[in-house]
């Protein structure tokens, strides 16, 4: 069947990157809100599992303990109102200890029980442990990113979109949560785009479509967009890429973005090299065709959220310059895919011995690497679906993070709390180097059985020129198997927030 069948001419793979979504902030009446502007169907009211609940929820708290609330976190109680309103009690649990996270799943718990509204409101000045500023942004997130949902390919919407919402806050406070509410915007954006390219299936986003939506949505923010094909990558020597790609009927695409920065000359310079692997079968190390198989879409996670970070950027103020290189091809089986065996030649001279064809993320990576070396940034950061053993020893919510730089983990680490992307720092031990030791090649691309979310890394790290280097590993994280929070269901569009929050705030290490 050929892919004018399969994909219609005019399919938008991104139809919701919170594209008409009304933001609008609103002065409480008094200190403890007021009943919510006409237009929202539901108000949102923060309550502590502890103290006098708002006075604004109108119930006491004896009355919320009858009715089974308690204010633990993520709780909810909702009460009809007249002309079929609704007003949403929403736990926080103690209110010494919530923080943004706290507030962030609060929202997005009351966006789920908001399911049928899209005009929503929500009470800021009562989301205890935040100033209002970060407040106002994690209840953004929170509210947008639960009601998310993939439909392009669906007769009706899974769901009611939210269409507006309306964050309440004293007077003395409105500058801080509208620039908060931007800010929150902006990000849950980058996810929700992250999670649409992501979600897309394979034949409705080749390499070639996702440097197209690359070089228009570019545009649009005021990135420098390099596109490379198939002879670009050949006369650059970018065997990685091309030997991967050498099964399909699909060309490949290398995208170069760059964000400058309005701030003169002499700023920082970071470089993100992500992983696009439009669909993974394993190439001729076939895959088993189980459920993980099937969500092999997913793998050019790291590219839509490299993608998706860096159209942010200027939304955010970043201070950084950044250039990402997108990886994209997909790797199938065919009689001219690379074999068990073959040597590639990396950009720049480094030859390495093929013995999985399934561990292909490394070697597209190795070839941008390199090119991001070549311009002596000041730290480069990679992001990849790169291995199953990082899943194994970290689970589904837990990112892997490795490199040569603490300073510069330290950072990613840091961004990863804030945005509740969760990572943690693994040993980048050099003594399984001479696992990847070839007979014929300077290098294999895998190790022994053993530690293979660290043999992986120790491979990128022959390609990072000595620069400082992380690597996050997101193998495990690219997936949600079940909805929970603002983790919607599907691809999760990890790294998208973690890295623009990462840059936006970067520092040479």
């Amino acid at each position: 069947m050929s892919r004018a069948v399969l994909v219609p001419a005019d399919f938008n793979p991104v139809p919701s990157a919170s594209r008409g979504v009304r933001l609008e902030v609103a002065e409480s009446a008094g200190s403890d809100g007021g009943p919510g502007p006409e237009g929202a169907g539901a108000l949102g009211i923060p309550v502590a599992s502890t103290g006098e609940p708002p006075h604004s929820l109108g119930l006491s708290r004896d009355a919320l303990h009858r009715a089974g609330f308690d204010g633990k976190a993520g709780q909810t109680l909702v009460l009809p109102m007249p002309a079929g309103r609704l007003r949403i009690a929403v736990g926080i649990g103690d209110k010494d200890q919530a923080g943004a996270a706290a507030g962030r799943d609060a929202a997005a718990a009351f966006a789920r029980a908001a399911a049928r509204d899209a005009e929503v409101a929500y009470l800021i000045d009562a989301a205890a442990g935040l100033g209002p500023e970060v407040a106002a942004q994690v209840a953004v997130e929170g509210i947008l990113l639960a009601r998310y949902s993939y439909d392009p390919l669906k007769r009706e919407p899974s769901g009611t979109p939210v269409r507006s919402v309306t964050l309440l806050a004293d007077a003395a406070q409105r500058d801080a949560v509208s620039a908060g509410a931007r800010r929150g915007l902006t990000l849950a954006g980058a996810t929700m785009l992250a999670r649409d390219l992501a979600n897309t299936p394979p034949a409705h986003l080749t390499a070639a479509r996702l440097a197209d939506l690359a070089a228009e949505l570019g545009a649009r923010a005021g990135l420098s967009v390099e596109i490379f094909d198939r002879d670009d990558l050949v006369r650059l020597g970018c065997g990685g890429l091309i030997g991967v790609n050498g099964g399909s009927a699909d060309d490949p695409r290398m995208i170069k973005l760059t964000y400058r920065p309005d701030v003169g000359t002499g700023s920082a310079h970071l470089a993100i090299v992500a992983k696009g692997i439009t669909y993974d079968s394993g190439g001729l190390s076939l895959k088993p065709a189980d459920a993980v198989h099937a969500t092999m879409k997913n793998d050019m996670t790291g590219a839509a959220a490299t993608l998706a970070a860096m159209l942010s950027l200027g939304e955010l103020g970043c201070r950084t310059k950044v250039t990402g290189y997108l990886m994209c091809t997909d790797n199938v089986p065919s009689g001219t895919a690379l074999r068990l065996g073959d040597v590639i030649t990396i950009h720049g001279g480094t030859t390495v011995e093929v013995l999985n064809t399934d561990a292909e993320g490394r070697l597209v990576m190795a070839d941008a690497l390199v090119l991001a070396a070549k311009e002596r940034p000041d730290a480069i950061v990679d992001i990849a679906t790169l291995t199953g053993a990082c899943m194994r020893a970290l689970g589904t919510r837990i990112a892997g993070v490795m490199g040569n730089s603490q300073p510069l983990i330290d950072q990613v680490l840091r961004s990863a709390e804030a945005t509740q992307e969760q990572a943690w720092q693994l040993p980048l031990e050099h003594a399984y180097r001479k696992e990847l030791d070839s007979d014929v090649a300077d290098l294999t691309n895998v190790g022994g059985p053993n530690a293979g979310a660290i043999t992986a890394a120790l491979f990128l790290e022959e390609f990072a020129g000595g620069l400082p280097w992380a690597h996050l590993d997101i193998a495990g994280v690219a997936q949600v198997e079940r909805a929970e929070s603002w983790r919607t269901s599907g691809c999760s569009g990890f790294g998208a927030r973690l890295l623009a929050d990462l840059a936006a705030g970067f520092h040479p290490a």
